[in-house]
Order: C-alpha cells, then structure tokens, then sequence
C-alpha cells in the first residue's frame, strides 16, 4: 500500500459546515480516521493541541525552507481567502503559543457555531 492509499486531507471542522478548503481547517490524516470521523467534530479538548502541533509544524517549515515558502504561496492563493487571518496567522516569526492563541482564535468560533447547529461530537475509540 502507497501513501496515496493511506493517507488523507480532514478538514477539521467538517466542510459540509464551513464549505472551503482554508489551509488552517485541513489537517493530514489518515483515510481510516477520516472515514471514521466523517461528517463529525472531533472534540475540541483533546483534539486541537494535536492539530496546533501539526499546523505549527507546517508553519515553521513555510518560513525555514524557500521551496516551502514557496509551494505555500501557491497554495494560500486559493486557499487563504481572508486578508486578515493570513496576516495574524502566516506572518513571520510568530512563537508556539502566538500561533496556537490565534489558530484558537479564529477556530474556535466556527467550532462552536458548528456544534450549535447540530455537529456531533467524535473521539477516537482505542
């Protein structure tokens, strides 16, 4: 079995909800946990610290390596539709917590609305 077969994109919070593909929804998973969760939230508490390592993780590398750097600039062209998250979000040298604080910032809220029409709530079963 290849990557390809195994690996998937999630929007964190279901696109059925939020219907894009902004950059700080999607999240690399695999396609069994994608399929598990399907059309649901996964729960916040135990879940976003994992996803906020991961976009973290991927924002550092943006700004460590140009060929990164650049493979982000075409992909947030279509896929980092508001002016303001890009600016608070993918500016230069933001630390852990900054980064993570504004991820919440801009997350939590959709998450939120999500849950108050109906979403439901998922957790890995080990």
């Amino acid at each position: 079995m290849t990557d390809k077969d195994t690996i998937s994109i999630d929007h964190f919070i279901p696109w059925s909800y939020v219907t894009h593909d902004e950059l700080w929804n999607l999240n690399p998973t695999t396609r069994s946990i994608n399929n598990a969760k399907s059309n649901n939230l996964p729960t916040w508490d135990i879940y976003f610290k994992s996803l906020c390592k991961i976009e973290y993780f991927a924002y550092e590398m943006v700004w460590k390596y140009d060929s990164v750097h650049d493979a982000f600039e075409k992909c947030a062209n279509n896929n980092l539709n508001e002016s303001e998250v890009r600016r608070q979000l993918y500016q230069p040298n933001l630390e852990k917590m900054e980064f993570c604080n504004t991820l919440c910032n801009i997350m939590l809220p959709v998450y939120q609305a999500a849950e108050k029409m109906g979403f439901r709530d998922w957790k890995m079963i080990n």
